[in-house]
Parts: structure tokens; C-alpha cells; sequence
């Protein structure tokens, strides 16, 4: 075993470890990051050679969770982790974002960065040590990285910042914010908040960004231990002959063909331009290879960039702080539940809500504490949208990624399950994407939340800002296009109410941002966040207050624990009868009974749902002397008949309570299955219920005995 190197400090009230040296010895980088009884495994490797015709740096960040961390056997018949769920994706995303941008540019050898949990404590969740770890193990290796970096968590109560929160402490914390950053600047914002104001949340990162200086500082510590010499890797760039020539051919023609609001038009005048230019200087360059269309698309960058921060000039022509045009649409489709269609600019999201009865809700199988999940929100985003034929896979990580955003952004302002007891499901349909459909499906999915009939406690709006610096000069920009997400340093998305932010997501493509730029970022989200939740109030002032027709109905019944066998019956006899009873053609009442005894009925038919609520009153409630009931005859004695007032409770009704004439026998005035009206008469000590079909008979000649059909 090679020599073990180790750091430790104390953090948020736990012990922070790293070592390295003890295991994964033949990765180019290895550490153990153990946080309070949590331990992540992350290694780093790099490829010998360049990968084979990239154009792109082929960096790969994957999460491994395994259920014996915390001490668990998969469920189902192969007893194995399969693929990740959607908390190993996101958390892939969480170390994959602010590690990226710290690479040397050009690099084309593929770099794997894989992170195994080994342990989990629940009170130091195992996200926060795997980006440690990554950040530490590129340190410490031969790649060439920028860092090092670490991250935090951060919460919020009365006012005050929590580090790393533990879980009892994140169960009523305002702000659960991660955030990522070097020594000078912030990389990385990842929040959900309880609608916390701008200033506050401003507070929460600087917080974070101070409380990970002495994680920096003991990965500076073990790199000068245990760091390898760094190798220097190929870089692959543009040859300045070759990019003088192309901005020679292209350079003028460019600034024409950038500036163009349509998309679509600016696409196909770009395309042309790069294949015109492609087309003039091959015979000159012939062994180029890609670096032509690398040359082409430096130059559109530069332009783009030039004009944003030297004539305010963005490509379609808005201000910096314009938002493109919106329309909004709710109740699009005939049978959902409730639609709405968000346009802005030449990005379109169509937002399904769909209501469901509490046994929809999602059960979770993972290392997490989270064990359900009663609002869930997906987001698809099909080739077509950005007028691609390209084939049909699952969810990307990317898809996945926004539809957890819009989750989270949207999960402060989903009714309490006692308020409003339906499980509820979202989906984001992209169908035109030009700029932040992510920020889109917020505002599509706020309107289809109202348009169902949920009770939101205030309605969302969300906007991606952008960012162009160069050196002291810079431009924040609102609501940006695809253009500028591409060729920018920020895609910065805050998400929230009138009242204060409900969710961030902030990744840059330079080593870090400014305090002051985070600050005028958010403050001018919050002036595009107001403008678009106008537009959006204008079509749909506030939640329906009729559910959708084809939306299924939930009534509550609460019954006393001891009273739940007597509803269920033996073998669950008496509510199968009640569900059989209220079926209304192939539609059957759905019935949900809790511990406490809460029992919910989901009813797409509203009067069979009563009906069946009216049955389960009348098993939990006890016989009351002068009440009269039509019940069924269900057994004959030689002295009476027992009746069925309701399913599992019945009562006696005497020979001698048939009638004021002399009956020889039980059987010549009744059979079994008869209905018959009967009234209490007594209740007697042992709970035994006596009868009188004569008593309810008289004053009431209507009620008289029918057989039931």
C-alpha cells in the first residue's frame, strides 16, 4: 500500500476527512472524503490519446450510489442496483457543473470522474463529500485542473445560517441552497427556498462561499503532500493563419447575419455563410480538418460578444433587459385535467396536470431520506422542438435535471395533503425551444396547476439571466435565447413568486462570479419574474374553482382507529361491498384508509363517491334508540329475524315485532335477502341492538317490505 496522506478539520459541528493513498491506487487521482459517518469514494482518470473525432471535451461524472450504505437490500426479484434514479443523475449534475469549467480549453482526452458511496448518515448527505472529492481528486492528480473548488449546503431559521443543516434542522429551514466556489469566486448555485427574498438568498451564497475556504485550503494542503506533477495534454486549437483568413472571408458578412430575431432565419443565414467560407479557404487549408468550422464559430462568438457589451446590441435586438414577447394559454386540451401553454419568443412549453388519488403517489428506493413523493414534475424534450430528426431515447440527464428544477420551484406553493389530497403530476411538454424551457415549464405548469383546480398558494414565473464579461466590461442579460446561452459565461435561472424566490440554478462557463454581478443578476430576474407573472395573471387570475370534470373526486372521511376493522371487514369483505355497491359502469371508487384513521374515497363520479361515504358513516356510527333504517334480512331463528342496518352491524327484530297480529312463524313474514324497514328501540348494556318492523311501519303505510332484486 502506498503511503497514506490525510487532512481533517472540523466543519458544521462534524469531523471533514480526506485521505488518500489507502485505496483506488491505480486511478490517476484518488480520495476517500468521509463527512460525519458518510464516506464517498471519487477517482479521477484520464485517456492517453484524444478522443477519435471530438469536437467537444468528453468529460464524464458519474454517481454511484449502493443501497449498503445505508444499510438496505435492493428491492425486486435481482437484488442488484440498476440504473440510477432520478437523485443519482442529479447529483451527477451537482458535481459535473462546477468542476467543467475548470478544465484547460481544447482538451479533447476524455476524462472520467466517478463517485462511489460507500456509507451514509443521513445528517451529512453524500452529495456535499462527492464534489469535495472531485474537486480534491483532479487536485491531487496529473490532469491539468483549475482548482481546487468544494461546496456546502446552506439553510435558513429565524433569520440565521446553517451550515451543512443536519435533517432536523433542514425539516423547517427557508432556504436549502448548495453552493460551489474557488477561492475568489462562486461557481456553482443549486436552491430551493421557501419564497426568501432576494437579499436573503444573496446572503445564504455569500455565507456558503466563506464557509468552504477551509475545505479549499486542506485540498491545498494534501495536493502539496500527495499531489502528482501535472501532465500537460494536448490542446486543440485554432491556428492563427487559419482564423485570420477565416474572419477575413466572414468577418464583415457576420455581423449582418447574427443580427437577425428570428431563429430560424439566422440559423439558415449562419449556415450558409459557414459553408461559403468553408468552400473558399479548403483548397488553402486542406488539412484543417474541423478546425474551419471551429475558426467560424470563434468569429460568430466574438461578434455576438462584441456587440452585447460595445453597443448593447443583442442578436434579436432587445435591450438587455427585455423580455421577448409572451402569450399564454390554459384549458387546451378536452379531457386532462388542466393545460397551460407558455409561449415566449420562439420558446414554447405545454404543461399537463393530471390529479390522482393518494396511492399514486411515487415511492422512492434509494440511499435518500425521502421515502415519497406526493408532486412530482417531468419534463420531455423531443428532437422536433428544436427542429431536429434525431432518434427517441429515455430522459437525459438534462431533461431530468429541469424537470427536478421546475419540481422544486413549484413544491413551496402545493397544498398541504389535508388541504387539497391528491397526488399530482406534471408534465412539460417542450414543443419549440430557443432559450430556457426549463424557466418556461415553470410558468405552463403554474397555469395548469391553476387551470386543475389546485389550490397554489401563489403563483410562479421563472427567467433564465445571461451573462457577457470581458474583463471589466459587463452585460447582464434577461430571458436569454438559445444564442446567447451558447456563446455567454452564465445560465442563470431563478424561479419564484411575487413574494421571493422559490428555486436557483446558476452555472458559468469562467472560473467564478462576482459578488456585485450575483447581485444585480438576481435583482434584475426579479424585475423579469414580476413582468412575466403580469402575463401570465392576465389569462388566469387565480385557481379554478371548478375541478375538471374528468378530474377524480376526493372526500375525506375521519372514523375512530378502532372503528377502521368494522369499514375493512373480514378479508376486506365490507369496503370491496361498499366499492361493488357505488361502481358506476367500468368506474369504481378508489378507497384509502390511513392509520389514524383518515380515510380518503377518489371518485371520478362525484355522486358515487358520496354514496360510498354515506356507507362508511353509517358502519362507524352506533344505532341510536328511534332511528329507522331499511335494512336486510340475513338470518332466520325460530324467535326473530337478524337485520343488517349496515355492512357488519346488526340487530334482532323480535317474532313479536312484526306485527300487532299473532305470528306462528319467523318464515311466514320474511325471507333471507328481504328488505325491510326496521326502527331502534333499544340499545341494550352489551351493545346488542333490538328492533321493530311494526313501530317503523306505523304512521308510514309507504314503508312497506320489499325483496330485494
Amino acid at each position: 500500500m502506498d503511503q497514506v496522506h490525510s487532512e481533517e478539520i472540523i466543519w458544521g459541528g462534524r469531523t471533514l476527512r480526506i485521505e488518500t493513498g489507502r485505496m483506488a491506487g491505480l486511478a490517476n487521482g484518488a480520495v476517500l472524503v468521509t463527512y460525519g459517518d458518510t464516506a464517498v469514494l471519487v477517482t479521477a482518470c484520464v485517456a492517453d490519446q484524444p478522443r477519435a473525432g471530438a469536437d467537444f471535451f468528453p468529460l464524464t461524472v458519474d454517481y454511484e450510489e449502493r443501497l449498503y450504505s445505508v444499510g438496505r437490500i435492493p428491492g425486486g426479484f435481482i437484488k442488484r442496483e440498476g440504473r440510477g434514479a432520478d437523485r443519482t443523475t442529479l447529483a451527477c449534475r451537482l458535481t459535473d457543473r462546477p468542476i467543467r469549467p475548470l478544465f484547460p480549453k481544447g482538451v479533447r482526452n476524455e476524462v472520467q470522474v466517478i463517485a462511489t458511496v460507500l456509507s451514509v448518515d443521513h445528517d451529512s448527505p453524500s452529495e456535499v463529500p462527492g464534489i469535495i472529492g472531485a474537486s480534491c481528486a483532479l487536485t491531487i492528480s496529473d490532469i491539468p485542473f483549475a482548482g481546487p473548488i468544494a461546496a456546502c449546503v446552506v439553510g435558513m431559521k429565524d433569520g440565521q445560517y446553517i451550515l451543512n443543516p443536519k435533517v432536523a434542522e433542514a425539516a423547517d429551514s427557508l432556504v436549502d441552497l448548495t453552493v460551489a466556489g474557488s477561492s475568489d469566486a462562486v461557481i456553482m448555485i443549486e436552491a430551493g427556498a421557501q419564497e426568501v427574498p432576494e437579499a436573503e438568498i444573496l446572503g445564504a451564497i455569500r455565507f456558503g462561499h466563506d464557509s468552504i475556504q477551509p475545505v479549499i485550503e486542506m485540498q491545498k494542503r494534501l495536493a502539496a503532500k500527495a499531489g502528482k506533477p501535472k501532465i500537460e495534454l494536448p490542446l486543440f486549437t485554432v491556428p492563427a493563419d487559419l482564423a485570420d483568413a477565416v474572419r477575413q472571408e466572414a468577418g464583415e458578412k457576420i455581423k449582418a447575419a447574427v443580427r437577425n430575431a428570428d431563429k430560424d432565419a439566422r440559423d439558415a443565414a449562419l449556415s450558409a455563410l459557414e459553408s461559403e467560407t468553408k468552400a473558399a479557404l479548403e483548397a488553402r487549408f486542406p488539412d484543417s480538418g474541423g478546425q474551419l468550422g471551429d475558426a467560424f464559430h470563434a468569429l460568430l462568438k466574438g461578434e455576438v460578444r462584441r456587440a452585447i457589451l460595445e453597443e448593447g446590441i443583442r442578436p434579436d435586438g432587445r435591450r438587455s433587459d427585455e423580455i421577448r414577447p409572451i402569450w399564454c394559454q390554459t384549458s387546451v386540451l378536452p379531457r386532462t385535467h388542466g393545460t397551460g401553454l407558455f409561449t415566449r419568443g420562439q420558446t414554447q412549453v405545454l404543461s399537463v396536470c393530471t390529479l390522482g388519488s393518494l396511492s399514486d403517489i411515487q415511492r422512492l428506493d434509494n440511499i435518500g431520506i425521502e421515502e415519497e413523493k406526493r408532486y412530482m414534475h417531468h419534463y420531455n424534450f423531443p428532437p422536433f422542438s428544436t427542429g431536429e430528426a434525431r432518434p427517441l431515447r429515455g430522459p437525459s440527464r438534462r431533461s431530468i435535471g429541469h424537470g427536478a428544477l421546475a419540481e422544486r420551484a413549484l413544491q413551496p406553493v402545493i397544498p398541504d395533503v389535508d388541504k387539497f389530497p391528491y397526488a399530482i403530476r406534471v408534465v412539460s411538454e417542450v414543443l419549440s425551444s430557443n432559450g430556457s424551457t426549463s424557466m418556461g415549464s415553470v410558468c405552463g405548469s403554474t397555469l395548469s396547476l391553476m387551470d386543475a383546480g389546485v389550490p397554489i398558494t401563489a403563483p410562479v414565473a421563472g427567467v433564465a439571466m445571461g451573462l457577457v464579461k470581458e474583463q471589466d466590461k459587463v452585460a447582464i442579460l434577461t430571458d436569454i435565447q438559445g444564442m446567447e446561452d451558447d456563446l455567454g459565461d452564465m445560465d442563470f435561472k431563478v424561479a419564484g413568486t411575487a413574494k421571493g424566490v422559490t428555486a436557483i440554478q446558476m452555472d458559468i462557463k469562467i472560473g467564478g462570479l462576482a459578488d456585485q454581478i450575483l447581485e444585480r443578476a438576481l435583482e434584475q430576474a426579479r424585475q423579469g419574474r414580476m413582468f412575466i407573472l403580469g402575463k401570465m395573471l392576465d389569462v388566469l387570475p387565480s385557481h379554478r374553482t371548478e375541478m375538471s370534470p374528468h378530474a377524480p373526486r376526493v372526500l375525506i372521511v375521519k372514523v375512530p382507529q378502532d372503528k377502521i376493522r368494522e369499514v375493512i371487514g373480514p378479508g376486506g369483505k365490507i369496503i370491496n361491498g361498499i366499492i361493488e355497491k357505488t361502481r358506476v359502469g367500468s368506474q369504481r371508487v378508489e378507497i384509502n384508509i390511513e392509520d389514524d384513521g383518515t380515510i380518503y374515497i377518489n371518485a371520478v363520479n362525484r355522486d358515487a363517491g358520496e354514496a360510498a361515504k354515506r356507507m362508511i358513516l353509517a358502519i362507524v356510527k352506533e344505532p341510536e334508540v328511534g332511528e329507522v333504517y331499511l335494512g336486510k334480512v340475513v338470518r332466520l331463528m325460530p324467535f326473530g329475524a337478524f337485520v343488517e342496518l349496515t355492512p357488519g352491524k346488526d340487530g334482532l327484530v323480535h317474532i313479536s315485532q312484526f306485527s300487532d297480529q299473532r305470528i306462528n312463524k319467523v318464515e311466514d313474514v320474511v325471507s333471507v335477502g328481504d328488505e325491510i324497514w326496521v326502527k331502534v328501540v333499544e340499545v341494550d348494556n352489551l351493545g346488542r341492538v333490538n328492533l321493530s318492523h311494526k313501530e317503523a311501519l306505523r304512521g308510514h303505510p309507504e314503508r312497506e317490505r320489499a325483496p330485494r332484486s
